[in-house]
Formats: structure tokens, sequence, C-alpha cells
């Protein structure tokens, strides 16, 4: 029989834990020299000799890290761990593997000859203004790749890609089909089929009886054996911890993600702790389930509903009316019209359930805004927590409203440091406040910080440090000095915040006592070192309810990147 292990048989003996510095995130405690820590827990924390008095009589184990600053581990409120894992065992044809198409193609070529016959060839990373053609793939260049079986490369956006000839006529898929609610198979100037496809139009990759997302988000759920799946998470929860990430949202939960978490249970194989957000197709079912309330337990917990407004900038799915400076004729989509959404918003809100919509555009954002309002008209509640996913490129008179009615923002800062040069060259000149945290914050609007992996890689410090310079990959910044925060409060937005998000700060997000003992030991001091320079600071420990999951003996692999673009 199933059921959620209580990991009482997982606790940690009594500890103190020592470091140059303790960042406690903590405003009542800023700081401290030792941490008690025994059951999973906080016991005592502040000075050397406040926490020996505490944990007197319990003979601990004594940890020093002569050299090292602790923080609180880093909550990653929003990523896709099941999809990230899915990319780690596909072929990268991201930029910084293949410059031009014929690269690409030959890339697929060589790992392809690893799988066996038949097996579907999957990519995923392109992306097309970096390809020196500047445009996608087209079906026939895949066509060189196979034409048995399908050929499938995912674009950096998550929001679709290009497939071969052989999956349309599997599926049936000519250039007399209509688009899709909520996708659109691309077509050239004389109708035929490109092979481009996004959103919704990705159905047609999961088969017959795979998972339909439709115009409620777009369908990256491919399908593998349940035992891969457990690998494709091995493989990923060791990425997190890498990374110093304890706790994370997983933004998309279909079945496919559920039974997956409840099989890593089953084996005892979850060591970080994991909120859902069921899509928000399966709202019904939820609110049947009853699962509108607390629901699992410190490793594994439903959280709330996750919608979509509109697309994705990079994808050019974002919905912008006017069309875009890089192309006129393309002016995204919204997956809902404004009374649906907000219908589907005010239901999960009447039954108790927290929401997380993916929204880029000032339009798609006003569109969350103010189905929120609407919701909490209706029945008030000073807590809800709603959230905005991405939250690109908010008016700052909604950033204004966002403050009033408790809405937060869930940011990826790793957006713009890999590729906001590409926003601007989107949508023009504002694309330079993508991600306007320095706003927020002066608005009193807390931020979030989170990854979105696979988008980006779970590399909080790496995310921290755009949020402090908002310089890019390639040595641009991006807007003026007021998007910036300072390292203390990203630091915040990365913890404690993404904590808050999540519902769970109770819990963890700060080293304070009678929390959970998450934290994070550092070679150095985010704080401290030149802003410049956070993103390479290496994590030595990573540590979950007082146990160790992460133990760096040489250098981190922090240099490897497969920037996307948001799912």
């Amino acid at each position: 029989m199933r059921r959620l292990a209580t990991f009482d048989d997982r606790d940690s003996q009594p500890t103190i834990v020592t470091a140059d510095h303790i960042h406690t995130v903590d405003d009542a405690n800023p700081g401290a020299e030792a941490m008690f820590i025994a059951g999973g827990m906080i016991r005592a924390i502040g000075s050397r000799a406040e926490v020996e008095a505490a944990a007197s009589g319990t003979d601990p184990v004594r940890i020093d890290r002569p050299g090292a600053t602790i923080v609180p581990g880093f909550v990653d409120a929003h990523a896709h761990p099941l999809m990230y894992g899915q990319m780690l065992t596909w072929i990268d044809v991201s930029p910084e593997k293949a410059g031009t198409i014929p690269e690409i193609v030959e890339l697929m070529r060589e790992g392809a000859k690893r799988l066996p016959a038949g097996t579907p060839i999957r990519g995923y990373g392109y992306e097309q203004r970096n390809l020196a053609e500047r445009r996608h793939p087209r079906k026939e260049e895949l066509d060189e790749i196979a034409t048995d079986r399908e050929v499938y490369i995912m674009n950096s956006s998550g929001h679709g890609g290009v497939v071969n000839s052989f999956t349309f006529e599997k599926f049936g898929i000519t250039k007399e089909t209509p688009n899709p609610e909520g996708g659109e198979f691309f077509r050239d100037a004389d109708g035929k089929l490109t092979g481009e496809l996004s959103d919704a139009a990705c159905n047609v990759l999961t088969g017959l009886h795979g998972v339909k997302i439709g115009h409620h988000g777009p369908n990256f759920h491919l399908g593998d054996e349940a035992a891969e799946h457990q690998h494709q998470l091995d493989l990923v929860q060791r990425e997190f911890l890498a990374g110093g990430v304890t706790a994370l949202g997983d933004a998309q939960v279909s079945k496919r993600e559920f039974a997956a978490y409840l099989t890593m249970v089953d084996r005892g194989a979850l060591d970080m702790r994991v909120s859902m957000y069921f899509l928000s197709h399966l709202l019904d079912q939820v609110i049947d389930l009853g699962l509108t309330g607390p629901f699992g337990n410190a490793f594994l917990s439903a959280a709330g509903i996750k919608l979509y407004a509109d697309g994705t900038l990079g994808g050019w799915t974002a919905y912008f009316p006017e069309g875009y400076v890089g192309d006129p004729c393309r002016t995204g989509q919204l997956y809902h019209d404004p009374r649906e959404y907000t219908e589907l918003l005010s239901r999960a809100h009447a039954n108790g359930l927290q929401t997380a919509t993916h929204a880029q555009s000032p339009t798609a954002i006003a569109m969350v805004v103010d189905a929120v309002e609407k919701a909490l008209e209706e029945r008030p509640d000073a807590d809800a927590r709603h959230r905005i996913e991405h939250c690109g490129l908010p008016t700052e008179a909604d950033i204004a409203r966002m403050a009033e009615l408790g809405i937060r923002p869930v940011n990826q800062t790793q957006h713009y440091f890999n590729w906001g040069e590409g926003v601007e060259q989107a949508i023009g000149t504002p694309g330079e406040r993508f991600n306007p945290l320095g706003e927020f914050l002066a608005a009193g609007v807390p931020s979030t910080i989170s990854s979105d992996a696979p988008v980006a890689e779970p590399r909080p410090l790496e995310a921290i440090q755009a949020a402090v310079t908002r310089v890019t990959r390639r040595g641009a910044k991006l807007g003026p000095d007021s998007l910036r925060i300072t390292a203390a409060e990203a630091l915040k937005a990365h913890t404690l915040e993404g904590a808050t998000s999540l519902g769970r700060d109770n819990e963890f997000g700060s080293l304070s006592v009678g929390k959970r003992a998450d934290f994070v030991v550092l070679d150095a001091d985010p704080l401290a070192v030149d802003p410049a320079e956070i993103a390479g600071i290496r994590v030595r420990e990573t540590w979950v309810d007082g146990i160790s999951r992460h133990f760096a003996e040489g250098p981190t692999s922090s240099d490897h990147h497969r920037p996307m673009e948001e799912v």
C-alpha cells in the first residue's frame, strides 16, 4: 500500500554547526555564529555560547566550517523537474553546441546512433535568433536525421519546436489541419507546413493517449517509461542539491508528474521538498478530491493551481496585440479570453486554492490582476498569495495594484542573464525592463527569484548575481540601476520569499528556531564579494532536515549552461 512517509526515520542526530558567517534571513536575528539542530529542526541559533548552552546535555556532533558562509537552503519556487530530467537525457542542440542548422542535424544524427531502432529522436535548446540562418529549422532539414521515426527538437522557449515529416504523417497532420485552440502548426507563404509547431499543437507528440493540455497551457508532457522517469528525477535532484536548492515548486503538475513523485517517495528517494501546482485543466478533479487544504508532508505536498494567461517572450507567443517589433505579423496569444480566465481563477480562489499564472505581456498581466481583484471582492482573503509567474513586463500601474492585492510575482533573473538582448530585439526598448525587480520592491511588492529549470539550470547564485547586476552573459547591462536589487534582497528573494510564495514560510526559508534545518554551506559570502563574482561562489554542502544531501569534494560544474527560455 502506498503511503506518504513521515520521514521520522531520517531525523538527524543533535549537531552544532559553526561557520565564519551565518546569514539567517531572519530580521529578528539577522546574523549568527552557530546553530544547534536536532530532529531535523533548528533548536537554537546565535552566538557560540548561546548555542552551546542550548545543546547542553545532548552530546552533539560538532561541525565547524572555517572560511565558509552558511545561508538558508535556496527555494526554487518555479521549476519543471521532470521536464528538466528529460532534457538531461535528450540531445543538446543549444547555442553552445550548434550555431547552424547543419550542425544541429549532425548532432542529432550522432545522438540517434546511441538510441534503439525506432525510438523517437529528441533534442532541445536551439534558439533561432542565435543560429546563423536566423530562423527555425524546417521539417525537410529534420528529415535528413531520420525518415522512419519521430524527430523533434524543442525550441529554447519550451513552448514548441520543429518535427520531421514522419511525425506529421504518423499523426495525420496536413496543411488542411486547423490550428488547435491555444497552438499553431506554422505554414509558409504557400500554406505548406514548415514543421514548426507551438503550444497546444505539441499535443500531437504525445500520441493518441498522451496528456492533452489544450489551451490550459503548453504540452511538454512527453511520455517515457515509468522507470525512465525515476532515472530522470534522480538526475535532476542531484542537480538541484548541487546548486544549493532544498525546496522547489513544480509549476506544471499533471498525472505524469504526480505519479512519478509518488513512486519516488515509495522508494525513499525524495531528498528535497516539492510543492505541486496542478494544471488548470485538472481544477475540477482537484476540487472533487478535496485537495484544497494542506495535503502531503514536509517533502511532498499540494500547493495550488497553475494557469496560463499568454505564451513566451522567447518563442514570440506572449500576447502583444500590436505585434512584435521583430515580426509585426506575430501577436502571440492569450490562452483564455478574460471572462473564461476570470471564472477559472475565481473558482480556484473560492475553494481556497492558491493560483500561479504564467503571464509575460502587459496585457496578460493586467488580465491576471483584474481577475484576482474580482476574486478577492467576491471572497476577501488577506493572505491568498496569488502568484504571477515570470511577470516580465508589468506596467507601473499594475505593479501598484499588485501591491494592494497581495499578488506575488515569481521572477527568473537568469532569463535576462541568458538572453535579455533577445527580449529587446523582440519588442524593442521596453524589453530592458524585463523582470523589474527594483520597481517591485520600491512599490512594496516582494519578489521571488526562481530558475524555471530546465529553462535555466538551478544555480541560485547565478540568479542572485543577475538580480544585483542586471548584466547579461554577453556583458550588456539591461535598463537603469533602479531595476537592480541588493545582494541581501536577492538572497531573501531566493530563500524566504520563495518559501512564502509556496505558502511554507512557517517551515523553511530562513534559519530560525522551530524551522527545518535546511541550509547551504558556501565558499564565500555572497553579501560581501564583488557582485560580479557571486555566481562563481562554490556550493560546498547542501543540508536538508539536518542531513547532508550534497557534498562537493572538488570544483563545481557551474561553468556548464543550457539556457532555454521560459516555460
